[in-house]
């Protein structure tokens, strides 16, 4: 007989990383109707198990009990630990059938260390899909997330149709590795707007122009941007608290300052981005959100914007 319950027809996902962004992509993916197991290593937030998660004790129970395994976690190390280390994706893997099973990273690692991850899940029989995503929590809640994949485009196409639930922008940007590397683009851009926008306000505010009706201004001139809309909104109103923390893109600027030593290029506004960050993170403002930037401007210049 032929069941008539969708969700019987769906593969069975696995989510691992419950975080600030992990935990409303999970919640996504519930609401589609998917079976969802759940690792993170704190608890399980009450939402997800409300809405039909299946709490699991590792990420190894995870692996087993799941088709389609996503990681969302803070960085490369995590990444490497969660599926090679003790109770891990590989181990869960190879106590069942990993042979059709995929792993999906959106965390944001180093792309060299990914093709690496990629070819030993490969070794296993299983497919690897590297799929960084931009957005922020605000994304994440919205389900409207940038997502930059790296895959063989059969392991893109079957992971699709839950990619679309977490996000509206979805490229296949190359093979492995490729989304990585996207990932760490985007945040050499995103790093250097803010900065820029930072300085612009600041030095307006210090001038003695209103920020806010500067910002309003520049917002219908060839200066708009997405960072100026929220970040520079963030920057006046004084809201910091974190959607993406300095700490994280100061690890992305990182990867893209050991990527650009690697391929022998100079990237000198990228080194500058980090070092104001590095100054946040000197004062202890590493967890604020990364348009906090501005305050390594506004130490420096021993002025706030809106003084």
């Amino acid at each position: 007989m032929t069941s008539n319950n969708p969700s019987d027809t769906l593969p069975v996902l696995g989510f691992i990383g419950l975080g600030i962004m992990g935990a409303p992509m999970a919640g996504h993916l519930l609401a589609a109707g998917y079976a969802v197991h759940l690792h993170t290593r704190s608890a399980i937030p009450e939402t997800l198990l409300q809405a039909g998660g299946l709490p699991c004790s590792s990420a190894s129970e995870v692996a087993q009990r799941a088709d389609i395994v996503f990681l969302m976690l803070p960085d490369t190390p995590d990444v490497e630990r969660v599926l090679f280390g003790a109770d891990g994706v590989a181990q869960g893997f190879a106590a069942g059938s990993p042979g059709g099973k995929t792993v999906v990273d959106m965390s944001s690692i180093s792309p060299v260390d990914t093709k690496v991850f990629a070819q030993r899940i490969n070794a296993l029989g299983a497919s690897y899909v590297d799929a960084p995503v931009s957005g922020g929590e605000v994304g994440a809640k919205a389900a409207s997330l940038t997502i930059m994949v790296g895959a063989p485009q059969a392991a893109f196409d079957a992971v699709l149709p839950m990619l679309q639930k977490m996000g509206k922008n979805i490229t296949l940007v190359g093979g492995n590795g490729d989304g990585q590397t996207c990932k760490v683009a985007n945040q050499i851009i995103v790093a250097l707007n803010i900065a820029a926008v930072g300085e612009a306000l600041l030095f307006a505010s210090k001038a003695g122009a209103n920020p806010a009706k500067v910002r309003e201004a520049l917002m219908g001139g060839f200066a708009a941007s997405r960072i100026l809309e929220v970040h520079g909104e963030r920057m006046i109103k004084r809201t910091f608290n974190p959607g993406f923390r300095i700490g994280l893109h100061q690890k992305d600027l990182g990867l893209a300052l050991q990527g650009a030593k690697s391929l022998g290029l100079s990237l000198p506004q990228t080194a500058g981005a980090a070092q104001l960050m590095q100054v946040c993170s000197g004062h202890g403002l590493q967890n604020l959100d990364h348009s906090g930037l501005v305050r390594a401007l506004e130490i420096m210049g021993n002025f706030e914007i809106g003084d």
